[in-house]
């Protein structure tokens, strides 16, 4: 049986490692694209939007409606593999133990 110390080093250790994943998911980017690439949205592993780009020709056709739409699935498609990436590193780290976030 390990001792109270054993296990606050652990926690710790595990703590650092936490600090170090979060600040490389930062400067992860996950990229998805709506409209066969007219709309195309960058997250980082955080799923915080970094960069969002529109083909011109979407602005010249005008239906404001579809452009909305198209941000949209190219942001949350982006957003949710950034969460899946994210939710498998923590597994890693955890050894699957699931966290709450």
């Amino acid at each position: 049986m390990k001792s109270f110390g054993d296990m606050m080093k652990q926690a710790q250790k595990v703590q650092k490692q936490m600090g170090e994943l979060q600040e490389k998911l930062g400067d992860d980017r996950y990229e998805a694209s709506a409209g066969g690439g007219m709309v195309k949205a960058i997250v980082d592993g955080k799923q915080i939007l970094k960069e969002l780009k529109i083909d011109p020709k979407m602005l010249a056709d005008g239906d404001i409606t579809l452009i909305e739409d198209l941000v949209i699935t190219a942001v949350s498609d982006a957003q949710n593999t950034s969460a899946e990436k994210m939710t498998e590193a923590y597994g890693k780290l955890t050894g699957g133990f699931k966290l709450p976030f």
